[in-house]
C-alpha cells in the first residue's frame, strides 16, 4: 500500500479566502458570520449566516468562461479554491491529465426566482418551453451536480477518473477518504479532492430555519454559534469551498514536494436513523471513527487532537462527545477537541474539505485553532475544547469528524509528516 499526503491546499470560506489568510484569522478567533447580504433575508426568521466576503468571480470567469452560463455560486467558490491547491502544489498542470479528481457537493441549486413565473401557469409544459425558447442555454434554472467536475474536467482532463459524491455534511471529507483509497492502492499517483456548498439562498436558508437546526440570533451573529456551551440554540449556515493535492509519497519525493501532512486512515460508516437527527447513542459517529483508526493501524493513544463536528446544536454536541469517549476512552480526556464551525458556520459539503485543511495545518503549524464563544460547558460536554484561545500543539495526530444529515458519518486521520 502507498503512503498518501497532501502537498497543496486552497481555501475559499467565511473567515478568509486563500489558504493563508484563512489559517491567520482562523487561529485569532476571527468570525466570519454576519448578516446575509447575498440576497434581502429581512423577512426570513434567521437572517445571518458565514458569508464569503468580497468574493470576485470575475477572476473565475477568465480562466473559465463557460463559467458565463452559470448561477451557481458554490461553483465559483469550488473553482477558486481547486486552483490555489493546483498551484500551491507546483506541480506541472500537464501532470494532472494522469489524475483524478473527486468533487463533494451537497444539493443541486435550484433558482427560485426562476420558478415564480410558473406557479401560475395553466400549461405548465408550455409554459417552460416558452422560457427556454426565450432565455436559451444561457440561463440553467437547475446546476447539474457534476458542474464542478465538468468544468474542471476540461482544464486538466483527469485521465483517472472524475467522481462526484453528493452526501451533505460528510461530502467533503468522504471524497479526500475516497481519493486517498484510490492513491493508496496505487489506482493514480495524484488526485486533486474537494468539496463545496452554498446554502445562503432563499431555498437553503428558509429549508433550514423549518428545521428548527439553526441560531436565530440575528442581533448577535458573531456570537451566535456556541459549540459545546450549554446555551448553545443551534447552528450558523455559512458557504465556502476546499481542496487538496493528494500525491503518493513516492511521487512527491520524487519532486521534492513541500508536504503539509500525511492521511493514515479514513473511516465511514452511515446511521440510518433519520432524516435530521443523529442517532443519540453515536452508534455511527463511533464506528467512523473507529474504522479511520483501524485502518491507519492507530491505537485510541495515538491521537492527540480532535476536530470535531461541533455544529453548535443540541443534538449533535452531547452526541459527538459522548462517541468520542466511547471511541478514545481515556485519551478523550486528555487532548483537544476543537470547533471551527463556531467562527466559519456550518459549509455544509464545505466543511469536511476545509476543516481537512485546518487538521493539515494544525499539525504542520503546532497550533490548534479555539472553539469560540464557548463560556458556560454544557455538563454533557466534558472535554477539553480548546476555549476562546488558540493553543500551542506539539501532537503529531489529528482525528476529524464530519457527520451528516441522514446518518452520513465520515472520519479522517491526519498526521505530521516525518519522511
Amino acid at each position: 500500500m502507498n503512503r498518501v499526503v497532501i502537498t497543496g491546499a486552497g481555501v475559499v470560506s467565511p473567515v478568509g479566502t486563500g489558504r493563508e489568510e484563512f489559517w491567520c484569522r482562523l487561529t485569532s478567533g476571527y468570525s466570519g458570520i454576519g448578516p446575509v447580504t447575498l440576497f434581502d433575508a429581512s423577512t426570513f426568521p434567521v437572517k445571518i449566516g458565514g458569508e464569503v466576503k468580497n468574493f470576485d468571480d470575475s477572476k473565475v470567469l477568465n480562466r473559465f468562461p463557460r463559467m458565463a452560463q452559470i448561477r451557481d455560486r458554490k461553483a465559483f467558490l469550488a473553482l477558486e479554491a481547486a486552483e490555489e491547491a493546483v498551484a500551491d502544489s507546483l506541480l506541472d498542470p500537464k501532470e494532472f491529465r494522469e489524475a483524478a479528481v473527486w468533487i463533494g457537493v451537497g444539493l443541486e441549486s435550484i433558482n427560485l426566482e426562476d420558478l415564480t413565473p410558473f406557479a401560475d401557469a395553466n400549461d405548465l409544459g408550455e409554459a417552460l418551453a416558452a422560457s427556454i425558447a426565450e432565455c436559451g442555454a444561457t440561463r440553467w434554472t437547475q446546476t447539474p451536480l457534476d458542474t464542478i467536475a465538468v468544468m474542471l474536467g476540461e482544464r486538466y482532463s483527469f485521465a483517472a477518473g472524475r467522481y462526484v459524491n453528493c452526501s451533505a455534511c460528510a461530502a467533503g471529507a468522504q471524497v479526500i477518504g475516497d481519493a486517498w483509497r484510490m492513491l493508496r492502492a496505487g489506482r493514480a499517483e495524484i488526485a486533486l479532492a474537494g468539496s463545496a456548498d452554498s446554502m445562503l439562498n432563499p431555498l437553503g436558508l428558509g429549508g433550514f430555519s423549518l428545521l428548527r437546526v439553526l441560531a436565530a440570533e440575528n442581533d448577535r451573529p458573531q456570537n451566535a454559534c456556541r459549540p459545546f456551551d450549554v446555551t448553545r440554540q443551534g447552528t450558523v449556515l455559512g458557504e465556502g469551498a476546499g481542496f487538496v493535492v493528494l500525491e503518493t509519497l513516492e511521487h512527491a519525493m520524487s519532486r521534492s514536494a513541500r508536504i503539509y501532512a500525511e492521511i493514515l486512515g479514513y473511516g465511514s460508516a452511515m446511521d440510518a436513523y433519520a432524516a435530521s437527527d443523529p442517532d443519540p447513542n453515536g452508534r455511527g459517529a463511533v464506528l467512523s471513527m473507529t474504522r479511520a483508526l483501524k485502518c491507519g493501524n492507530l491505537r485510541p493513544e495515538d491521537v492527540d487532537c480532535v476536530n470535531s463536528h461541533g455544529t453548535g446544536t443540541p443534538k449533535n454536541d452531547v452526541m459527538e462527545t459522548a462517541a468520542i469517549k466511547e471511541t478514545l476512552g481515556a485519551r478523550a480526556y486528555n487532548i483537544p477537541i476543537h470547533a471551527i464551525k463556531s467562527m466559519t458556520g456550518h459549509m455544509i459539503a464545505a466543511s469536511g474539505s476545509v476543516e481537512t485543511i485546518a487538521a493539515a495545518l494544525t499539525v504542520s503549524r503546532g497550533v490548534v485553532p479555539p472553539t469560540m464563544n464557548l463560556h458556560q460547558p454544557d455538563p454533557e460536554c466534558d472535554l477539553d475544547y480548546v476555549p476562546n484561545v488558540a493553543r500551542p500543539f506539539s501532537g503529531d495526530t489529528v482525528l476529524t469528524n464530519s457527520f451528516g444529515f441522514g446518518g452520513q458519518n465520515a472520519s479522517l486521520v491526519i498526521r505530521r509528516f516525518e519522511g
